[in-house]
């Protein structure tokens, strides 16, 4: 299969979901996972109309904007975790960043440019019992917000992502994300976006209202060997 059957493949599988869930396609963004692959396939993908991809190292990150700054309206969004010494290298190209879970980190990403464009962030949320997993725990989720909202004026607050259990039907996992989201929105009204939804279980995240699907292997194909 070619990368253009794949995303449209993946892309139809996107629609058929939203209209089995009552919703309207056009509502949900696809970003494209381009983790460990060369910037000349963030290229290929460009070409065939996709604007959103999505990094998970700071490193890979940098690396792969600075090859590709000729490829007007591409949106950058970082999902992995990030770290506060390296706010600044992320806010510098990002688009969005969908995994703050600590003041810390709000405060990093708003100190690398608190006179700058306005950055739009999410709250990861941790929808395990390990506390050692990446997320703000759901019930500090209203309390990160506000933090977010009231500390950082240079980052717009625009909604919740989470990642499902391993081993956990993924359905209820994104219903605990939905109502996390309202709660979410009683701080910030407009923050709407619900960022959930991989290869395996972007049908149930869409039935959940995931507004941000990142999408990777089914797309680009199998991750090439790194290190």
């Amino acid at each position: 299969m070619t990368l253009a059957a794949r995303l449209a493949d993946v892309d139809a599988r996107i629609a058929d979901a939203a209209r089995s869930a009552g919703r309207d396609p056009a509502g949900i963004t696809r970003i494209v996972v381009t983790k460990f692959h060369p910037p000349q396939l963030v290229e290929d993908l460009y070409g065939l109309g996709v604007r959103d991809v999505g990094e998970n190292r700071q490193q890979e990150l940098t690396a792969k904007s600075a090859r590709l700054t000729g490829l007007d309206g591409l949106r950058w969004h970082f999902i992995g975790q990030g770290q506060t010494n390296k706010a600044r290298a992320i806010r510098a190209v990002s688009s969005v960043v969908h995994s703050i879970d600590r003041d810390r980190l709000a405060d990093a990403l708003h100190a690398a440019d608190p006179d700058g464009e306005p950055l739009d962030v999410l709250l990861q949320v941790n929808l395990t019992d390990d506390p050692r997993r990446g997320g703000v725990a759901p019930d500090g989720a209203a309390r990160l917000a506000e933090h977010v909202t009231a500390s950082c004026p240079s980052l717009r607050l625009r909604g919740v992502m989470a990642v499902a259990p391993l081993g956990e039907d993924p359905a209820p996992a994104f219903a605990r994300l939905a109502d996390v989201s309202s709660v979410v929105r009683g701080v910030a009204p407009d923050a709407a976006w619900i960022s959930a939804g991989m290869t395996g279980d972007f049908a149930e995240a869409i039935a959940a209202g995931a507004t941000h699907l990142r999408i990777g292997t089914a797309i680009t194909g199998p991750r090439p060997p790194h290190d």
